[in-house]
């Protein structure tokens, strides 16, 4: 596994929340208390930790994405992932509850690195 420099790699983290009891709000608030670069992406308009939270079905044109991390069940991820491989992230980090052997083959596929763990762990143990 590849370690990372805190600030050196964007993470795109798939489905961003203001909710502060979600795991997702929990891995921004993580990334950004660790200098890490990312990009919160959901359904649902608002901001965490100062960035705007930009709107999955747009599919917007995202460059530079090291790592996406995963917070969307599979039953949700079916009409995402062309788009999230179409970004050429290195890595993709499927946490708890979003783990998806189809998607799993279509990243490797792509020679893309597939992880099924935690990310608020990876990141407090330095793994991220």
């Amino acid at each position: 596994m590849e370690v990372v420099k805190s600030g050196t790699k964007k993470t795109l983290l798939v489905g961003a929340t203001e909710n502060p009891s979600r795991y997702a709000f929990l891995a921004a608030q993580m990334l950004h208390e660790r200098g890490f670069d990312f990009v919160p992406i959901g359904i649902k308009k608002g901001k965490v930790f100062g960035k705007e939270i930009l709107n999955l079905r747009d599919k917007p044109n995202l460059k530079d994405i090291h790592t996406i991390t995963l917070y969307i069940g599979p039953e949700n991820q079916l009409e995402w992932i062309d788009y999230l491989i179409s970004l050429h992230p290195s890595r993709i980090i499927f946490n708890p509850g979003t783990e998806n052997p189809q998607f799993y083959a279509q990243a490797k596929e792509a020679g893309i690195e597939v992880l099924p763990a935690c990310n608020l762990v990876m990141l407090s143990t330095g793994q991220f």
